[in-house]
Formats: structure tokens, C-alpha cells, sequence
């Protein structure tokens, strides 16, 4: 029979083994992205891969995804603990009683565009009267196109709507047979440079700013993973700003590495990642870190939502994000190089 010493000692080394479990549970967070690699999650894998993520006390996974929808979907579920998601897609699920919340908004100006050809005569809603477009059922763009045709003051009707499934919709418009695809500007404007040189009509240049993408959780791991997901939020904000502070290529390279058997082309990150830059920031953001949203920029965003009938009315901006998850001394430290 066992002393009481010996079984106090081992019920205290079994306490000990609980709580380093614990405390590593609490510091290992699940992420997935928005879609396959692509330039524009450079931050990620470069963060990843100057240590930034483990400097802050972190062990961090990343996993591709299938599409926003999905992202969000499977964080509300808890089956990851952050998504890298569009976050008016965040704020659709919210609506539909899913308890999640955006901790950062990263690409605070929305990329949703019409793009055309350079040479095209279209540079405004107006501009699309008669003329032949690409576009998905069920994606993005789709519940907001009638407010993107009256800045012009037309109807739907007025133009000609090609739909495809989204797994065809950028060789679709590479057939040059339409005047334009209405898509993600960050994710298809490299893309499609060598066979359809393009250039994007801005939705958020005719007050039509949906919020791009950012960082989606739950409430519920926010109390669980708090610390955890702030310094997580604060280091990728961090890797933004190291980017933009002309560490671009560093970024590719860190992405090409971390995915080599992926066998990525580097010009279409570079790409990418180039054309992500300018959609950082906001007429209201742009003397704030990054990362951090502004309430009226979710105001007007969720008047938007509301007035396609994506979210229902009544919506308060502040319950679709926090800036509490945001350290700016640990975004600005690793802004610097870490």
C-alpha cells in the first residue's frame, strides 16, 4: 500500500501534467484560411515563418479552406478557433445566429469589383448599360448587384447577367466573349494579367463598401482563448505592416516555403499580394494600426446588408466586431521587424 506522501506526490505531478496541458490547450490555436494559398495570406506563413507566432507564446496551425461561407461556418462550429474569412459573410452568419465576432479587420476598404479589360470603355455603373457580365448565384457579389447597377441608374434587366459556377468563372471570362466578371479583385486581377489584362471598378468607390476580409472567432473562445487570440491578432497585424513596409518578396518566399509541394507560381502571390495592399485601409482607418475597425465604416457596411435583405434590419455595428483583441505596442513591435 502506497505512503500518503507517495500518493500526494503523485495526485500533485498528475495536477502539474493538467494544468501544462491546459496551459498549452489555451495557447494553441486552429486557423483556417478563406481559400487554397494565395499571395494575399503571405502575413500568415511569414509570421509564421520568422517566428513572430511562437515569440508570442503560440502554437499555431493553418489549414486551406474552400471559400469564405465554409470558414465561417466551421469556426461557428467550433471546429477552428479563428478564420480568415470575407467578413460581410461573417456578418450574414451572425445574423443567422451563429455567435461569432470579428477581432481585426484587415482589409478594411472592400475588393468586390467589376473587372473588365483596361482598354474597356466601363469605369462606372453606368457604364454597364447593354453590356455582357460574368457572375456566380450564391456568391458575394450576387445580393448586392442591383445596388451596384442604380449608382448607375440602371435595372438589372438593363444588362446581361452570365452565371456560372464559381469553378468557371475565370476561364469564362478569359473567353473575352463578355465585357466583364464581377469577382475578388485581390484573388483575380493577377490571375488573369497575361491572358485578359484587367482593372477593377470598385464597389467601394460608389459607396457600396462591404468589409473585406479579417479574423473571425466566437464569443464563446474569446472567453476560453482570449490571450491567445489577441496576441495572434496582434502579431498578423503586425506581419501586415512589415509588408507593406516594402518586405513584399520576404513575405512570397515565406509562402513558397511553408507550401512547396504546392507547387505555387510566385508571380501570381507577388501578384496578389501587390494588388491586397491598397484595400488595407479606410478614409476612417487610415491613421489606425492595422487591424483595427471603425464603427462607422460597420455601420455603413451593415446599412448595406440590410438594404439587400442579407441581414435582417436592426443590427448594431459594435456587436459584429471589438477592438479589445488588438495589442497596437505588439502590432507596432512586430511591425518593425519583430
Amino acid at each position: 500500500m502506497r505512503s500518503p506522501k507517495t500518493v500526494f506526490a503523485v495526485l500533485f505531478t498528475l495536477a502539474l501534467a493538467g494544468q501544462t496541458a491546459f496551459a498549452d490547450e489555451a495557447h494553441t490555436l486552429s486557423v483556417r484560411l478563406d481559400w487554397l494559398t494565395t499571395g494575399y495570406q503571405a502575413p500568415f506563413f511569414l509570421a509564421a515563418e520568422k517566428g513572430w507566432f511562437k515569440k508570442a507564446g503560440l502554437d499555431v496551425t493553418i489549414q486551406q479552406g474552400t471559400g469564405s461561407v465554409t470558414t465561417v461556418q466551421l469556426v461557428g462550429a467550433g471546429q477552428f478557433d479563428v478564420g480568415f474569412a470575407a467578413l460581410s459573410t461573417m456578418a450574414f452568419a451572425r445574423s443567422k445566429g451563429f455567435s461569432v465576432v470579428s477581432i481585426a479587420g484587415l482589409f478594411r476598404k472592400g475588393d468586390l469589383a467589376l473587372l473588365v479589360p483596361v482598354d474597356s470603355p466601363i469605369k462606372t455603373p453606368a457604364d454597364t448599360k447593354g453590356k455582357k457580365f460574368v457572375t456566380t448565384p450564391g456568391s458575394l457579389e450576387a445580393p448586392f448587384l442591383d445596388s451596384f447597377f442604380s449608382k448607375g441608374g440602371l435595372r438589372r434587366d438593363q444588362v446581361e447577367l452570365l452565371n456560372v459556377d464559381a469553378s468557371a468563372k475565370i476561364s469564362t471570362y478569359l473567353t473575352g466573349t463578355n465585357d466583364g466578371v464581377f469577382s475578388s479583385t485581390v484573388y483575380t486581377l493577377a490571375l488573369v494579367k497575361e491572358k485578359r489584362p484587367s482593372r477593377a471598378v470598385l464597389f467601394a468607390d460608389f459607396d457600396l463598401n462591404l468589409p473585406g476580409f479579417g479574423l473571425v472567432v466566437t464569443e464563446s473562445n474569446l472567453k476560453q482563448k482570449g490571450e491567445a487570440l489577441k496576441a495572434f491578432a496582434s502579431a498578423l497585424a503586425g506581419a501586415w505592416a512589415y509588408v507593406l513596409a516594402g518586405h513584399e518578396e520576404e513575405a512570397v518566399q515565406a509562402t513558397m516555403k511553408a507550401r512547396e509541394q504546392e507547387r505555387l507560381n510566385p508571380e501570381y502571390l507577388r501578384g496578389q499580394l501587390r494588388d491586397s495592399l491598397p484595400f488595407l485601409y479606410t478614409a476612417a482607418t487610415e491613421k489606425q494600426p492595422i487591424g483595427v475597425q471603425s464603427e462607422a465604416d460597420w455601420a455603413s457596411a451593415i446599412s448595406l446588408l440590410e438594404a439587400a435583405k442579407v441581414i435582417p434590419p436592426g443590427s448594431a455595428a459594435k456587436s459584429y466586431f471589438t477592438n479589445d483583441y488588438l495589442d497596437v505596442n505588439l502590432v507596432s513591435s512586430f511591425a518593425a521587424g519583430g
